[in-house]
């Protein structure tokens, strides 16, 4: 699976830990594998999560070269050109082409996608459109016309988790693996949409932050009597190469990487 040891792969990874030693599945069959440019602060953090319970011969590190990211490879493949967007599967691309270098034969990974738009744990600073009150009281806010039995604002586009799936997905694809997160369930969304934010964060932005490591925490240790380590959370991509590195290799002009997308076609 895709970890970083952060909440969402940290809960995913343990989920599955546990239900294979249930059902009698050698674990020897789960793999914990992390993305490193070398000087990425999620490898030390993986490491950290993992020998915190004793977990830590599961953790298989995927070194990468910087000069391997090719932004007109992430355009072509994403079919997609913002750049939050480009530089996550930027980071998916070079994961999955270390994993499949290493494992021709392999078709299965799990992840942690969704877990972020469930518990409203995106950072409301980084857009001005957003208040604490509109995040917490739009129940399906992250997930754009994507929740269980509706659509909300197309029958044919989703510009919110969809386009977050992608660029999961797609890279995933190129590569010959088939992807799977538990918090797409539709089960596992309907649980958060029972969930009240208004009551638990209390309407401050730092309590709905700590939320998502609260909630998951204490499910896990409900569930399986481990005392899971929350970490503070980053970007995928800033947890696999510092951003300074990122920008200066992929740039950061959106407008730019919409017009290479669109020379695809002209």
């Amino acid at each position: 699976m895709c970890f970083s040891g952060g909440v969402d792969s940290g809960a995913v990874f343990l989920t599955i830990y546990h239900v294979m030693q249930q059902l009698g599945i050698s674990p020897s069959r789960l793999k914990a594998f992390t993305l490193s440019f070398g000087d990425g602060p999620d490898l030390q953090q993986s490491r950290d999560f993992l020998e915190r319970l004793g977990l830590g011969l599961f953790l298989e590190p995927i070194e990468a070269d910087p000069a391997a990211l090719n932004v007109e490879e992430t355009l072509r493949v994403l079919e997609d050109y913002k750049q939050l967007d480009v530089e996550c599967a930027s980071m998916v691309l070079a994961l999955y082409r270390g994993i499949r270098a290493r494992y021709p034969d392999w078709k299965h990974m799990i992840d942690g996608d969704g877990g972020d738009e469930n518990l409203k744990d995106y950072p409301i600073e980084e857009n001005p459109e957003l208040t604490i009150r509109s995040v917490v009281n739009n129940l399906m806010l992250y997930h754009e016309g994507w929740g269980v039995g509706r659509i909300k604002h197309s029958l044919t586009y989703s510009g919110g988790l969809s386009r977050s799936y992608a660029r999961t997905y797609a890279p995933a694809r190129k590569y010959g693996f088939e992807g799977f997160s538990p918090f797409t369930r539709p089960a596992v969304v309907t649980v958060a949409e029972g969930i009240p934010f208004t009551e638990l964060s209390q309407m401050s932005v730092d309590r709905l932050y700590s939320l998502k490591g609260e909630v998951v925490r204490r499910g896990i240790k409900a569930h399986f009597g481990v005392d899971m380590p929350i970490f503070e959370k980053r970007r995928f991509q800033h947890g696999a190469i510092p951003v300074e590195k990122l920008h200066r290799r992929l740039g950061t002009q959106e407008s730019e990487y919409r017009r290479q997308f669109l020379a695809f076609y002209q």
